[in-house]
């Protein structure tokens, strides 16, 4: 069972569409489960708006504390765009909120682009295998390059982290929900990955 958080930010509609489609089994959370028992196998944070705001609905709805405790027990979690944000430790966006501490630094906003948002289908390139396929991205914040990188994507003279893993807990700045068979694939390839 996976379980998708809705706390008001999300594209809750089209990750559940996506796994149904893979024929995964999902439930759309508002807050935490009071059992530890209820709790699903694995988590996807999805996310769409300004980092403060997501953050402080994620607090006024249970959900920080708990989202400490299933990362502190190594659980899976995927962060989707500005879920993968709310992963890092915090956002340029909004320099007065801490984010949830899994990746190491903060989102920061896009420099050396033409225009922003960066809006469409861009390529993300695992560096180690070569391997480089279209995504759909929509964002104006993203995590640098770091530690917790495994893929890249470039929009003119600026690179950035579009997908990023640490342990069970794995970020894609893209929406892979959006991106077709390909993204279909890398979703359902990772949540194997994570032991889903």
């Amino acid at each position: 069972m996976i379980g998708i958080i809705d706390y008001g930010a999300g594209n809750v509609g089209n990750i559940r569409r996506a796994l149904d489609f893979m024929k995964r089994e999902s439930v759309v959370l508002v807050s935490p489960p009071s059992e530890r028992s209820s709790m699903p196998d694995a988590l996807i944070l999805p996310g769409v708006g300004s980092f403060g705001p997501a953050m402080s609905k994620i607090g006024s709805s249970g959900w920080r504390e708990a989202l400490h405790i299933w990362i502190h027990d190594e659980r899976p979690i995927i962060g989707i765009c500005l879920g993968m944000q709310l992963l890092c430790e915090g956002s340029e966006e909004d320099n007065t909120i801490k984010g949830l501490g899994i990746f190491d630094g903060k989102a920061l906003k896009l420099k050396g682009t033409k225009k922003l948002p960066h809006i469409g289908w861009n390529t993300v390139t695992w560096p180690d295998s070569g391997k480089s396929p279209c995504f759909y991205f929509v964002h104006s914040f993203a995590l640098p390059v770091c530690s917790d990188t495994i893929a890249v994507t470039s929009v003119d003279s600026c690179v950035f982290t579009s997908i990023a893993r640490k342990g069970r807990a794995l970020g894609f700045q893209f929406h892979p929900e959006r991106s077709g068979s390909a993204g279909l694939d890398l979703l359902g390839e990772s949540l194997r990955e994570l032991g889903v």
